[in-house]
Formats: C-alpha cells, sequence, structure tokens
C-alpha cells in the first residue's frame, strides 16, 4: 500500500506529540479498548515538565476503573481544561476539579457521545437527536453543563416540522487515542483480541479528516498481508502512529481480565445444576419481581444496567427462562452472558459485537423491548436521577439514550438506603431498621429520566422496589402494588416526600418471590 506513512514508536515519543491545548478523543468503555500505556505515559510527561496542558477530553462510555487507571491519570490541575464526556463515575480523579471550578465540564449521552464521532469525521457540524429533551441535557435545565465555569452552549433545542430535537454541537479532534490487537506495518489495526469494538473507526477518521494524530496502542506489529482484512476495524489510512505495548498489564482485555477467550468466541454456555442461587436478598425481591414484567410475547431484545439488574439476568438464569430473551449490552454486544464489576461490557460468548454507535443507533430506533436499570432517586413526577449527587458526579451514560427509546422501562432499587435492615421469609418481608435516606423525593436533584417525555411518548414505565412497585401513569406515580408484610401507612407512606396516587386494586406481590427455592418462574 502506498501513501502515508505509519511511525512504530513508543508510548514515551506518543506522549510528546500531544500539544498543550489539545483535543483527545479517547477510546475506551470502563477498561476495555483502553490504551493505559499511552495514558500513562502522558501523565508522566506532565508531572515531569508540566506538557501537555490544558487539554480537552472527550468520549462516550466510562473509562476507568474508579481509582487510578484510564482516564484517571488526566485528573490533575493544569493537565485538563474541558472535558465532554459520557459518564463520569469510574473516574474519581474528575470529580474535585470539576467542584472546584477548575475545569469545565459536560455530560451528553453514552450513545449520543458514540455518534457525534461519525458527525466529526463526515465533518457535519450538528447531531440532531430527540435523546436528552427533558433531562439535564435539555438546554432548557441545564444543557449538560455540570459546575458554574462551564458556560459555553454546545446544545440547542431546535424545531423541525413541529417537532423538538436537541443540536449537539459536533467536536473536531486534535489526537485520538486507541487500542486494537495487532498492527501491520501500513498501520492497518486488528481487533482479533478485542472484547468490543466502540467507535475506533469513528474516532480515527474524525481525527484523521480533521489533520490530526491518530494513536494506536497494540501487542504485536504483524508483516502486511497477514492479517484478515475483515478483522481490521481501523485502516492504515487512519493511523499516524503505532505503540507497541511493553507490558501486558497496560494492554489487557479489560482492567480485571488480561485474556479471556470467551469474550470473543462463540459458543454454547452449559447450565451448570450444581450452581448455587443467588442469595434471597433485598436486590433479589427487587430482581424477580422486576422479572415477572417480562412478556416473551412481545419481549425479546433486553438491557441490563449495572447492580440491581445484574439480578434479573441471574434470576432468569436460575428459572431456567433466559433463553426467551437475548440480552444485549450497549456498547455493542448481543446475545451471551453479560459480565459485572470490570468486565462490564463484555460477554461470554457473545452472539454479535457490533460497533457502539450501530447498538445506539439500534437503540433509538426502537429495537429494545425491555431495558432495566437502577434508580437512585424518584420523584412524584416519575423523574429519575442517577446522574448527579451534590458534588458527586455519576454520569448519565447511556442511560437517557436507553430510557428514552425502550419500550418498556423497569427500573429497580430499594426503597430507602443506608442502613436499611429487613426480615425476609417465606411469609413475606419486614422491616427491622429504616433506611436514613429517603430515596422517593419531592424534586430529583438531576432529572437523567424525565417522567414527561416518557409520558407523552407512551412508555410502559414501573419502579420496582423491595416493598412496593409504581407504575407511571398520565395523571402520575401511582402505587400499584406492595409486599406482604409491609405497612402501607408506617413502612411506605412515612418515608416518602410526597403522597403517590394509589391504584383502586393495589394488591400483594406474589409469594413467590420471597421463597429461598426457585419461584418456579415460567411465561
Amino acid at each position: 500500500m502506498s501513501g502515508k506513512k505509519v511511525e512504530f514508536i513508543t508510548a514515551e515519543q506518543a506522549a510528546l506529540l500531544i500539544d498543550d491545548e489539545s483535543m483527545i478523543a479517547v477510546g475506551g468503555f470502563i477498561g476495555t479498548g483502553v490504551a493505559e500505556e499511552v495514558h500513562k505515559a502522558i501523565e508522566r510527561r506532565f508531572f515531569d515538565t508540566n506538557h501537555p496542558n490544558d487539554l480537552g477530553l472527550i468520549y462516550a462510555g466510562g473509562i476507568g476503573d474508579r481509582a487510578t487507571r484510564g482516564l484517571n491519570h488526566y485528573g490533575h490541575e493544569g493537565l485538563v481544561k474541558r472535558i465532554i464526556g459520557g459518564h463520569w463515575g469510574l473516574v474519581p480523579t474528575f470529580q474535585p476539579l470539576v467542584e472546584k471550578n477548575l475545569v469545565e465540564g459536560y455530560n451528553f449521552p453514552q450513545g449520543v457521545m458514540s455518534q457525534i464521532f461519525r458527525d466529526a469525521a463526515a465533518k457535519r457540524n450538528w447531531h440532531l437527536s430527540k435523546i436528552g429533551l427533558g433531562t439535564f441535557v435539555d438546554p432548557e435545565i441545564d444543557g449538560g453543563k455540570l459546575n458554574a465555569v462551564t458556560t459555553e452552549e454546545l446544545i440547542k433545542k431546535v424545531e423541525i416540522e413541529n417537532e423538538e430535537f436537541l443540536a449537539y454541537k459536533t467536536i473536531y479532534p486534535d489526537v485520538a487515542i486507541l487500542k486494537g490487537t495487532y498492527a501491520d506495518e501500513n498501520g492497518n489495526i486488528s481487533f482479533e483480541d478485542e472484547p468490543l469494538i466502540l467507535e475506533a473507526i469513528s474516532m480515527a477518521m474524525a481525527t484523521s479528516n480533521n489533520g490530526g494524530k491518530v494513536i494506536v496502542q497494540v501487542k504485536e506489529e504483524r508483516p502486511v498481508g497477514t492479517l484478515d482484512p475483515k478483522s481490521i476495524m481501523v485502516p492504515g489510512v487512519c493511523v499516524d502512529y503505532v505503540v507497541v505495548a511493553k507490558d501486558i498489564t497496560d494492554h489487557q482485555q479489560t482492567f480485571d481480565t488480561v485474556f479471556n477467550e470467551k469474550f470473543i468466541t462463540a459458543g454454547v454456555i452449559e447450565r451448570d445444576e450444581n450452581a448455587g442461587l443467588y442469595p434471597l436478598t433485598a436486590k433479589k425481591i427487587i430482581a424477580r419481581r422486576a422479572a415477572m414484567f417480562l412478556n416473551p410475547e412481545i419481549d425479546h431484545v433486553v438491557n441490563y444496567g449495572i447492580g440491581v439488574p445484574e439480578v434479573v439476568a441471574q434470576v432468569l438464569s436460575e428459572e431456567n427462562q433466559e433463553s426467551h430473551f437475548t440480552p444485549t449490552v450497549e456498547p455493542g454486544i448481543f446475545g451471551g452472558t453479560p459480565q459485572g464489576g470490570l468486565d462490564f461490557g463484555c460477554c461470554v460468548y457473545p452472539e454479535a459485537i457490533i460497533q457502539q454507535g450501530d447498538m445506539f443507533q439500534f437503540y433509538n430506533g426502537g429495537g429494545l423491548d425491555v431495558a432495566f436499570l437502577g434508580m437512585a432517586e424518584t420523584d412524584k413526577d416519575g423523574n429519575v436521577n442517577v446522574s448527579k449527587f451534590g458534588p458527586k458526579i455519576a454520569g448519565a451514560g447511556g442511560f437517557i439514550d436507553i430510557t428514552q427509546t425502550a419500550k418498556k422501562v423497569i427500573f429497580t432499587g430499594t426503597f430507602t438506603a443506608k442502613g436499611v435492615k429487613y426480615d425476609i421469609d417465606s411469609e413475606g418481608l419486614r422491616i427491622e431498621q429504616e433506611g436514613s435516606k429517603q430515596k422517593l423525593v419531592e424534586q430529583v436533584e438531576h432529572i437523567t429520566f424525565s417522567g414527561a417525555f416518557a409520558k407523552k411518548h407512551h412508555q410502559e414505565v414501573y419502579y420496582v422496589t423491595e416493598r412496593a412497585v409504581f407504575k407511571l401513569e398520565a395523571e402520575g406515580l401511582t402505587l400499584i402494588e406492595i409486599a406482604p408484610g409491609i405497612d402501607l401507612e408506617k413502612d411506605i407512606l412515612a418515608h416518602m416526600a410526597f403522597k403517590p396516587l394509589i391504584a383502586e386494586t393495589l394488591t400483594l406481590m406474589d409469594l413467590s418471590i420471597f421463597s429461598e427455592d426457585t419461584m418456579d418462574l415460567k411465561f
């Protein structure tokens, strides 16, 4: 192949290529697809020379380990000036910078972010979407801005043929930092061992077409003509520099896993008849009740969030009902068994792995039947907050994209938090010690899910806790079910900041939910 010459360099040399005030597109999802060796070198250079400084960072999924890896390498005063990201909770080093107004901080929906890079590649100056309407991203609320020093409006509300949209300003990167498996001498990047594709090609094209520098970390160089062209996710014409990682710990599949063949191959998981059941806890009660809302005649494609939603998947497996549904994970996976922790985003024996932007395109068009997600705060209007609590910024991630487009949304979480204790047996649930933090509040601090938007678009929405189940009706949040053993006044209404509507036929949760054994769930 003729054309531009790709250079093979060290991570230290790559760090020297980053100019002050550069806008950097960073690839990765939690710890998958993260060019850790390059990021560490940039941090070391800054410590040694105070350069590069005043960088901008733009990324889609959360990239970090809640400690020191991933984007945490950039969490230093002076190193970054502007952060535009889809999720923040995995990068605690960013939190004080935002709180002290030392950086400009924006939080946009993860799916929108993944698609903005496509617009940048095509030099479209705005990304048009309905995602974010009515949430904190809406310019009539916060416009995605996270602190006082963040003033530039990067989102506009526009109307086209009597329909409202949000127009997100396209950001053009000066540098892209990506990760692949192999690179040939022409810079073609293969992804054989990568559990996710993410938006690597979009980031590379957006940067290359903008005259920027594309840096890709790989584990090995291969001769030209030896890589399967179908495995090439970033062609060499879009790559400028390749870094061959020196240390495997900086080039793992995820931050939890060096290499797991099952993340990248096909297979059928054999049911382990000797596997223990998930313990009967409040989380399992919630997960069991949430699973009962599934209807395999109309619900085929599902998404499980982090936390209690992961237990929903476990419940379906215990009940031998998971074959009715196809799980998806937002960074681009259909089928398989979704993983948790720092492996979240990956699946054991996935059926298909696609680009993250394509997955959100599928979601945006209504491809997702049911979404199970967590909830930290809920208010009288059915709004949910999972993104910001005082100075703590979790970020929306794919929460907004998913909840605004799924046909059925099931929020899951405990009724109160901090110190709550339960007595659970086959007769139901009793509260031994109440939690000190109310979660059903008068008004959520941050609108990550808009009840008004859901009602306008006729979504089916439920809120499942261990002691009460609510449904979003046209008239408002309505209590439809309580757990056996729970007192309506003492255990529910007394611990809400508002009085919900109460269904005329208030029912009890099925007693099978409280069984130590399987609940014999069948559809």
